[in-house]
């Protein structure tokens, strides 16, 4: 816009100057014609300019085009890969602000206010973090390496690599938690990274800045001054650097003070010990992760007696039409309903609860509050059963399949699960009884019934810690099993956990059936036992 202004101002100074009696002298016309060619050459270098800036606008609108296209023609397969998710934030939060601040530069207001619209339904900073902690978590509980990671390698999936700049930004945001076990990890990649691209995505000295602080809250004050002698070869005035080298120095003196052998200098021999907390460090949580990789940590007792069956149980619906019935355990008893929901079914049940998802929450112990659960990454929705036909055809089928009374059951809940989706080992039924009205009218939940809505290619598994079981997704399938002894008492070991899905779109729905008008279904036992 500012050429264009100095273009027009060029061209009434040019006349202004040709106004003096041009005609009365031939070499004034030929001052003339230079002055032409002179306006040629600013309209040219005008054009160009233009050309240059809607060339760029043009190969944005084609990139956001060719990207969104390519992603629309399987989205369930885009998305569900984590380095895709984790790359499509980063495209809308870190990415958009570089190119954002030229659209607004380059193109008209009221463009501007109408993608600042279409700007609330895109990611945030916060999505950002979210997906980053998730790949992070992923490549704990699945093992991942980094380098597979880096090269879009996931669960046996193959997509786009990571940039030295993507692997720079998962080591940022570990930093930012104070997580140098994983800061060291992908700092490192980064620079592997940044030594291989011809075309550079990262700023090296700013990624030795990093791991070299990293380096040294890991112990490693020898390889975090070899780190930083390599930054202040590249800046020599970096002041950071310069007070850190100090540092590094001052810790290796106190190491040999103390008679510790210096590391060697090669990042082979890193210290990286990983900090959990206790929790984390527990003997149910290494079994909970190692469920989720499809290890067997025991066997399945009486596992040679399990069996799959057509199941009647008496009902007359059941008789015309049994449903699959498999065996997965007998104490406590579990089992799996195959082909119990129809495509049609699930295609309703997602596309019915999709607008009405919301943030999974608990509520505290202390506050009575409902908070966002960190241990639960995944977004639900409540299904009244007047809502639709459907939904009250899905209900009585629970209670024919199970027959259970379902009256006093809970709303159908639909969950979808996110990147790297989970919820860690819990209970299903309340092991603290609250003397409350709703307790009084329908006591605690006395089973579980879980529907599968999508194949997961890798991940997501329902796995349950004490007895070794690991369930995994199978579309158009249902877990069910109790969560209560006939005496009323919790059944400890139907403790369980959701997987982290590692590739795939999660989608389930729970119906968890209560106490009360059970009574003559499943008749109360004065054995703990039972």
């Amino acid at each position: 816009m500012h050429l264009l202004a100095h273009v027009c101002l060029c061209l009434v100074v040019a006349l202004h100057t040709v106004r003096s009696e041009v005609f009365t002298a031939m070499v004034e016309l030929e001052k003339t014609l230079q002055t032409e060619q002179e306006i040629a050459i600013l309209l040219k270098d005008y054009i160009e300019s233009e050309e240059a800036r809607l060339a760029h606008l043009k190969s944005l609108a084609e990139d956001y085009d060719r990207h969104s296209t390519f992603a629309l023609e399987n989205p369930d397969h885009f998305v569900g890969n984590p380095v895709n998710a984790f790359l499509l934030v980063k495209r809308f939060t870190v990415d958009w602000d570089k190119e954002f601040q030229f659209l607004k530069d380059n193109i008209t207001n009221e463009l501007v206010s109408t993608i600042e619209i279409k700007r609330q339904h895109l990611p945030d900073y916060e999505d950002l973090n979210g997906a980053a902690a998730a790949l992070l978590r992923l490549q704990d509980t699945y093992q991942l390496d980094t380098a597979d990671i880096a090269r879009g390698e996931v669960g046996g999936v193959k997509t786009q690599e990571l940039t030295a700049e993507e692997c720079f930004e998962l080591g940022r945001y570990a930093y930012t938690q104070r997580d140098f076990y994983h800061t060291i990890m992908w700092m490192q990649e980064a620079l592997d990274q940044d030594a291989r691209e011809l075309n550079k995505t990262a700023d090296r000295a700013l990624i030795l800045d990093y791991l070299s602080y990293a380096m040294s809250m890991q112990g490693n004050a020898h390889l975090a001054l070899v780190l930083t002698n390599e930054l202040l070869e590249i800046d020599p005035s970096h002041q950071r650097a310069k007070n850190n080298k100090f540092y590094f120095e001052r810790m290796l003196e106190d190491e040999k003070f103390k008679g510790q052998k210096r590391g060697d200098t090669g990042l082979q021999r890193v210290k990286n010990p990983r900090n959990i907390d206790d929790y984390r460090n527990s003997e149910e949580f290494y079994a909970y992760e190692s469920l989720c990789r499809g290890e067997d940590i025991m066997p399945i007792k009486n596992a040679h007696k399990l069996k799959c069956k057509y199941a009647w149980y008496g009902h007359p619906y059941l008789y015309l039409a049994r449903v699959k019935e498999e065996e997965m355990h007998f104490d406590p008893w579990l089992v799996v309903y195959h082909d119990i929901l129809s495509d049609n079914e699930m295609n309703f049940v997602k596309s019915f609860a999709t607008p009405k998802l919301n943030r999974a929450t608990v509520q505290n112990s202390v506050t009575g509050k409902l908070e966002t659960a960190t241990y639960r990454i995944s977004k639900s929705a409540w299904l009244k059963d007047a809502d639709h036909p459907i939904l009250s055809r899905i209900n009585k089928r629970i209670g024919t399949v199970t027959g259970l009374n379902v009256e006093t059951a809970e709303e159908l809940q639909v969950a979808n699960y996110g990147i790297g989706g989970h919820y860690e080992p819990h209970f299903d039924y309340a092991r603290k009884r609250k003397s409350t009205v709703l307790e009084q009218m329908v006591g605690n939940r006395i089973a579980t019934f879980l529907f599968y809505m999508s194949d997961i290619p890798s991940g997501g598994a329902t796995v349950f810690p004490y007895i070794g079981l690991k369930l995994f997704p199978k579309k158009g399938t249902a877990a069910f099993w109790y969560n209560l002894h006939k005496s009323g008492e919790g059944i400890f070991n139907t403790r369980h956990a959701a997987c982290p899905v590692l590739v795939g779109n999660k989608w389930v729905m729970n119906k968890w059936i209560h106490e009360r008008g059970q009574e003559f279904r499943r008749p109360c036992s004065l054995s703990s036992k039972l």
